[in-house]
């Protein structure tokens, strides 16, 4: 039998309680009223015995007592009997062989014959303990008694049927005030009163539609905001966004390449003669350039003006960056449209190298003046600016990174950096771990530069691991702050990582809910239906550490995800905090992702805060907590 468990499970132990108290009262009632009643018989057989001796006396005086008396004492089952007349014994009897002790039994001493004198002394066994149970109400006890059980249990199942409707509900309410709204909607659906039911499933649609709406809406914004309506790629605004985040204090933080892709002005005979074909050309231009970029990590591919993209690779070096200017031009050309006056000279590619240090503005010109130096060429074809100066520690190869890496690791040169997270009061949120890396000359490398590298060599996992055990085993021992670390997606889906970092969570559980494990959005989107992906997040929620997602912002896609994994935190891109004072469509993009995350547990974190206007502004639209140069700088943990 099924047993209820929220709201049932105490109304059924009442009634079976109540029903204990009623059985345990009747049946001492009945005890009490079968006790009395036979004592009553009891007395009043004495009484008529009483009667008999005085008839018999006044016509008989004591004679022939002894032939009749003993025979009726017997069926009394009288233990003793005495019959005076004033201080004569008249008669006395005794049992030849007595079952009761005489403390037990019950003793009359009358007068029964007030005139005469005549009194009487009689003792007897109490009524009910001569008395056992046959055979025939043995088995009418035992059948009353599997009656009552059975009747009681059938009462039971019948009473548990009946609130199995409410119970339902109550799970289904506890669910959703537990946030749990997709358990709620697959419970069953039969809950009573149905008509209650229906209202909570009714509710619980339109609640979902509206978070899909919602979800559509932000996105919707965000596509208007920051999306180009033809193309699907970022507009200007999303490329000043994106560059911005790439450089700090106007000066790129890694290096990369920038090109310049521009349709000649007179490569169609007439923009407006036929739109939708125009329209179907530039969507496969940027159907065939995607894939080709989407192999590097932070990509950015805007729209610039009506026949020109920009896409910027950070991470690529320069022979790099010549091979793929070259497969982008080849594979570019093979996207035909007839409205094309000369296929010879229509496409052209502008390239321009940089590395850390340089001023966005200057790229840009100087990609700008090598698609110039493309046209001039009067063919379909690219031009790579290069000013000579490509950094030493870029020019290293794999088999170098690779040994450079592996020994780091032997040799545990891996340093951790901590930036603070402070919230709206300024308070200690938490701790964010940065990595870097000692040179043969401790020299430190920044991670802008080996990280993309160590991907490359599928070193990842090993770093992040060491990583983490100098969080473990050395941020965490002499404090009780909490640590966010960054995951990447190799390490994610590491068979040994996930054994490692499961069986080390589960031996210090309370290290475990002082760490926070962040996810880039980027990887989150691209491989979310990745079976191995959520099953280690969910396994990392389990243990007891919380969840972020970082670089919001940078990917123009919905937020129904960050609700879908159960995030704890949300971090939103520096692309979308730089100059979010001066930049409305930015406040109205974090307004919409707060206002989606309204009734979730997610807090909304703003990463690389670089003035007090960007903090007071993020402050007023809702933002929990930030960290950047404004509210504290990295700072190396020495052991």
């Amino acid at each position: 039998m099924k047993l209820t468990q929220i709201l049932t499970k105490k109304l059924t132990s009442f009634w079976l309680v109540s029903l204990a108290a009623v059985a345990f009262v009747f049946l001492l009632c009945a005890l009490m009223s079968f006790i009395q009643l036979t004592y009553r018989f009891q007395q009043s057989k004495v009484t008529e015995l009483e009667s008999m001796i005085v008839v018999h006396y006044k016509q008989h005086s004591e004679r022939q007592l002894d032939t009749w008396l003993p025979a009726v004492l017997k069926a009394y089952h009288a233990e003793h009997f005495q019959l005076s007349l004033g201080d004569k014994v008249l008669f006395t009897y005794q049992a030849d062989h007595p079952r009761t002790p005489y403390s037990n039994l019950n003793l009359y001493q009358h007068v029964i014959d007030a005139d005469s004198g005549l009194s009487m002394t009689l003792a007897v066994p109490p009524p009910f303990s001569a008395y056992q149970l046959g055979w025939y109400e043995t088995l009418i006890l035992l059948i009353g008694l599997g009656a009552i059980g059975v009747f009681v249990r059938y009462g039971l199942r019948w009473i548990s049927h009946e609130l199995e409707g409410i119970e339902q509900l109550a799970l289904r309410s506890k669910l959703i005030l537990d946030g749990d709204i997709n358990a709620a909607k697959s419970q069953a659906t039969n809950g009573r009163p149905r008509l209650i039911n229906r209202a909570i499933s009714r509710l619980l649609d339109e609640l979902d539609d509206a978070k899909q709406e919602r979800g559509r809406l932000d996105q919707f914004i965000r596509s208007n905001t920051f999306l180009d309506p033809i193309t699907n790629i970022g507009n200007r605004l999303y490329f000043d966004n994106r560059i911005d985040a790439l450089s700090h204090d106007n000066k790129m933080v890694a290096h990369g390449v920038i090109f310049l892709l521009e349709f000649n002005d007179d490569a169609l005979m007439d923009v407006k003669a036929d739109i939708e074909a125009d329209r179907i050309f530039l969507t496969q231009i940027v159907a065939t350039i995607s894939p080709l970029i989407n192999e590097h990590s932070e990509v950015i591919f805007a729209r610039k003006t009506l026949l020109q993209f920009i896409i910027v690779i950070p991470q690529l070096s320069l022979d790099e960056a010549d091979l793929l200017a070259d497969r982008l031009l080849r594979n570019c050309l093979l996207v035909d449209h007839h409205h094309i006056v000369n296929h010879d000279n229509y496409l052209h590619f502008g390239g321009a190298f940089y590395k850390a240090g340089d001023q966005p503005l200057l790229i840009i010109e100087e990609a700008e003046m090598a698609l110039r130096a493309a046209q001039l060429q009067r063919i379909n074809t690219w031009f790579m600016y290069d000013k000579g100066a490509v950094d030493h520690e870029i020019a290293k190869g794999s088999v170098r990174w690779r040994s450079f890496l592996e020994n780091a690791l032997v040799q545990k040169r891996f340093i951790v950096m901590t930036q603070a997270v402070l919230d709206s009061d300024n308070s200690l949120l938490h701790y964010e771990v940065f990595s870097r890396v000692k040179d043969n000359k401790n020299n430190e490398v920044r991670a802008t530069l080996f990280i993309p590298m160590a991907n490359k060599c599928g070193l990842m996992p090993q770093i992040e691991r060491q990583v983490i055990e100098k969080v473990l085993f050395g941020l965490m021992q002499n404090n009780t702050l909490t640590y966010s670390v960054n995951l990447s997606m190799d390490t994610l889906t590491s068979r040994a990582f996930i054994r490692w970092i499961q069986s080390t969570l589960l031996e210090h559980r309370p290290l475990a809910a002082r760490l926070i494990f962040e996810v880039s959005e980027d990887i989150f989107i691209k491989h979310q239906q990745h079976p191995q992906l959520a099953k280690t997040l969910t396994m990392l929620s389990k243990i007891g550490a919380k969840l972020s997602v970082d670089h919001v912002g940078k990917q123009v896609v919905g937020t129904q995800y960050i609700q879908n994994q159960d995030f704890d935190f949300v971090k939103l891109d520096r692309s979308i905090i730089r100059q979010v004072h001066e930049r409305p469509e930015n406040q109205l993009y974090i307004r919409s992702l707060i206002g989606g995350l309204l009734r979730s547990k997610a807090q909304v974190i703003a990463e690389g805060v670089e003035m007090f206007e960007e903090w007071q502004t993020l402050k007023i639209l809702g933002v929990s907590a930030a960290q950047g140069p404004f509210l504290g700088d990295a700072m190396v943990w020495q052991r």
